[in-house]
């Protein structure tokens, strides 16, 4: 039996009806049997590409990629699940659209969706704004959609608000899956998610957000790190809290790298920005007070400076579970001697664990395929017990 027909009898035995023409916005709106079934499509589409099947379950149709911020790996992963299934990427520009002559949310949504099955949006910079973005876009969609103006309603996936991350939180536990032999084997794990220092000004919180909202959903002991005054959302500290409750595991906060690190089986340093100054420069920026946004930069690379000391270190890796911890970033990191003078990992760390670091990465185009796919095909069982028995390859040799 194939990998991916036994992934597809596996996804027969959950229950995941809601998942058809639904959207994904953040992973704790997801039930464990929905999580589940992300992580097995991804599989089972993996284990089928690897195997030269064609995966394409589209004739035609468009995927829209709208990026409200830059971005390598999610981009060209987001590109690649399309491509995928048989979709066909279409990147908005707001730069070169209508949008700078006054074009609404609700205009640009559905010119853009005529042949859309899928659109996914990036919009993580401002608090309040990324999510709300998303959000009015799928609804000017499904405006147009039940009025007869679009042929079929497009699925949104969240590409990264400025709430969660979940395309590559969902890549980093599926990496973290296999690197530990399977999700039975991730209950106690010690997960540390901390800051780190970086040269730079207002890294989104989605990441450790989306981090301590979804790794705690398997019974792991999740502590969240950082220096005080960079607190994340309350709301997604809740999430944590309720969800370790509920799953045998643990969640708590300090202030201190080195007791996050203390035998830690998995450590995820990463910058952000503090919650409190993301809500002002978001005020700023809707003020268009630049020399306060200037002012409020200024503060905070002075307040990052105070905190070298927080570095994913030689030293501190010494102080994981046998000094030999998975660790993982969603790149590009800040890296100590190579992208800059000190930032968020020695130069020596990061290269010991390059090539788990970019098979960490090389989930997410499946991940995202796999939201896709869940959303839009009614029967998946069906479906991927077809693509595993077709002939149809994915190119001829």
């Amino acid at each position: 039996m194939s990998k991916a027909l036994e992934l597809a009898r596996h996804l027969e035995t959950l229950h995941i009806n809601n998942m058809y023409k639904n959207d994904f916005y953040w992973t704790w709106d997801k039930t464990d049997e929905e999580l589940d079934a992300i992580f097995t499509v991804a599989d089972a589409l993996r284990d089928l590409r690897e195997r030269n099947k064609s995966t394409r379950i589209f004739d035609s149709g468009l995927g829209i990629s709208i990026f409200r911020d830059n971005s390598t790996r999610t981009r060209f992963s987001f590109a690649s699940a399309c491509n995928l299934l048989g979709l066909e990427e279409q990147v908005l520009d707001e730069k070169v659209s209508q949008i700078a002559h006054g074009e609404t949310v609700r205009e640009t949504a559905n010119m853009v969706s005529f042949m859309a099955d899928v659109v996914g949006i990036r919009d993580d910079m401002f608090i309040g704004e990324g999510h709300k973005y998303q959000k009015t876009f799928i609804d000017a969609c499904e405006y147009g959609y039940r009025h007869g103006i679009l042929e079929q309603r497009p699925t949104l996936v969240n590409l990264q608000c400025d709430v969660d991350h979940p395309t590559q939180c969902m890549a980093d536990l599926l990496h973290v899956i296999h690197q530990f032999g399977g999700v039975e084997n991730l209950k106690g794990k010690k997960v540390a998610t901390t800051w780190a220092y970086s040269p730079s000004y207002g890294k989104p919180l989605s990441v450790p957000q989306g981090v301590i909202g979804l790794f705690t959903r398997f019974g792991m002991d999740v502590t969240l790190a950082h220096p005080e005054g960079y607190e994340v959302m309350p709301d997604v500290i809740e999430i944590a809290k309720k969800n370790a409750a509920a799953t045998g595991g643990s969640f708590k906060q300090c202030n201190s790298m080195d007791e996050a690190f203390k035998d830690a089986d998995i450590v995820y340093p990463k910058s952000w920005a503090p919650f409190a100054a993301m809500e002002e420069r978001t005020k700023l920026y809707q003020k268009g007070d630049k020399a306060g946004i200037d002012a409020l930069e200024k503060k905070l690379l002075a307040q990052n400076a105070e905190h070298k000391d927080w570095t994913c270190s030689e030293e501190k890796m010494k102080l994981t579970k046998d000094g030999k911890a998975l660790y993982l970033h969603c790149l590009p990191a800040d890296i100590s001697g190579l992208s800059c003078k000190e930032g968020e990992v020695d130069d020596s760390v990061f290269d010991r664990y390059l090539d788990p670091l970019y098979k960490q990465a090389s989930y997410k185009p499946y991940v995202i395929a796999a939201m896709i796919f869940m959303a839009k095909v009614k029967d998946p069982v069906k479906t991927l017990m077809a693509l595993d028995s077709s002939d149809k390859l994915r190119k001829m040799f």
